[in-house]
């Protein structure tokens, strides 16, 4: 059977894929322009031609020149053919050079590069069953990982995600004993430690560099005395009684999420909250067909799912779970308490209880 080709559809699909290969190398464009210092010197400087830049970041300029030539392809910077000057504009100044904004994007690509850059690992695990663990990966994806989301972090946690709990906020201030499971660098956990100083806090993780890393920058944030860290697995961390328990972007990732669970069941206080932070998702896959969706299940097939089944039991619960499934996990565990108490465009907050 023939069957009839759409020749205007093909063509879009080929101008589709131009854009979609033109997108996959910005990111990589993006890093290395963060890593260079191109976006701050213009951001610094105002409008340069090629020359200018790579005098002020000490580089080449026959690299500045291409690599400008790409950013102004994709929008990123702005070109005066009048002038031969590249100009940052300043919605891309806060999203590219301002660690403090919530929109702040480079995080995200660096990411991004270090998780594609163990694909070819990830097409044979998919080939076996096998996994990819975390530890496996590029510092790329660590530290990644956390320049993207520690800036929703310190956008929400205290003002918004926070508060949105029963009663938790007022435990803190008088003082609580809190875990931070899956803690990577300490960001969340070193954050709550600078806003509550009569709590003491306790993150882990399986990730021993990241503890290092973690350790250390509590201690140049002051903070060293009531924020330690340990390696632990996430059904292994130490504490019991504890009033709050959190979770940042982490149960999806691991092998046996009802056993990290039911560890955290067992180690919180009768009155005791686990709040629990997942990527953004809806509970069916059409709830998910969108930009952000898209780039979460990207990130699931190449990171999250060969990270959970890289460990026991390897559920693989998927970046883009949804409420419904990691409320399931939470019933598994003895939880009989569970909503949704705050939200961004990047993730689900919920409410965790006995």
């Amino acid at each position: 059977m023939t069957v009839a080709i759409d020749g205007d559809k093909l063509m879009g699909l080929v101008y589709k894929a131009v854009d979609e290969v033109g997108a996959t190398l910005n990111a990589a464009l993006v890093v290395m322009g963060d890593r260079l210092g191109y976006y701050k010197a213009l951001a610094d400087n105002g409008p340069a031609t090629a020359t200018e830049l790579a005098e002020w970041t000490s580089t080449d300029a026959h690299y500045t020149r291409e690599w400008l030539n790409a950013q102004a392809a994709g929008g990123l910077v702005e070109y005066d053919a009048s002038t031969g000057r590249y100009t940052l504009p300043p919605e891309q100044t806060v999203a590219l050079t301002d660690p403090s904004s919530p929109a702040y994007l480079p995080g995200f690509f660096q990411i991004a590069l270090g998780t594609v850059q163990h694909t070819t690992e990830t097409i044979e695990a998919a080939r076996s069953g096998a996994g990819v663990g975390w530890h496996e990966h590029t510092s790329d994806v660590h530290v990644g990982c956390e320049r993207f989301f520690r800036p929703s972090y310190n956008a929400n946690l205290l003002t918004s995600w926070l508060p949105a709990l029963d009663g938790v906020v007022a435990k803190l201030e008088r003082g609580a004993s809190v875990a931070d499971i899956g803690c990577g660098h300490g960001a969340s956990t070193i954050l709550m430690a600078e806003a509550f100083p009569r709590s003491r806090f306790a993150g882990s993780d399986y990730h021993q560099e990241s503890i290092e890393t973690a350790r250390q920058r509590a201690t140049q944030a002051g903070v060293g005395e009531r924020a330690s860290f340990e390696v632990a697995a996430a059904d292994q961390f130490s504490g019991s009684g504890l009033d709050l328990v959190t979770t940042f972007d982490a149960l999806h990732d691991m092998g046996d999420p009802v056993g990290a669970a039911r560890h955290v069941r067992e180690a919180l206080a009768p009155d005791g909250t686990w709040m629990l932070v997942e990527p953004m998702a809806g509970d069916r896959v059409e709830d998910n067909l969108n930009p952000v969706g898209r780039a979460y299940y990207g990130f699931s097939t190449l990171l999250c799912t060969p990270a959970s089944l890289s460990q026991p039991v390897g559920l693989a619960l998927g970046t883009q779970a949804g409420p419904a499934r990691i409320q399931d996990v939470t019933r598994a565990a003895g939880f009989s308490r569970f909503r949704t108490v705050a939200q961004t465009p990047f993730n689900l907050v919920f409410e965790v209880r006995p």
